[in-house]
């Protein structure tokens, strides 16, 4: 790597929206997120399929699945 183009890597405290709290690398020391793995509905388990026109449904029809 060539020697003074890289950022300085510092340790990065990132806050979300949540309250929750961790420390990374970065070339801030300080982030702001919206959303992170505590709340978002993925990782929580509340993710929902919207289903828009019954097209799910006629998926699982198609197929044989239950």
């Amino acid at each position: 790597m060539k020697k003074g183009i890289h950022p300085e890597y510092v340790e990065c405290e990132v806050t979300c929206a949540c309250g929750n709290h961790f420390v990374v690398l970065s070339n801030k020391p300080q982030l702001k997120i919206d959303i992170c793995n505590k709340c978002h509905p993925f990782f929580t388990g509340s993710e929902k399929i919207v289903d828009t026109a019954g097209r799910v449904d006629k998926f699982k029809k198609k197929y044989n699945l239950k």
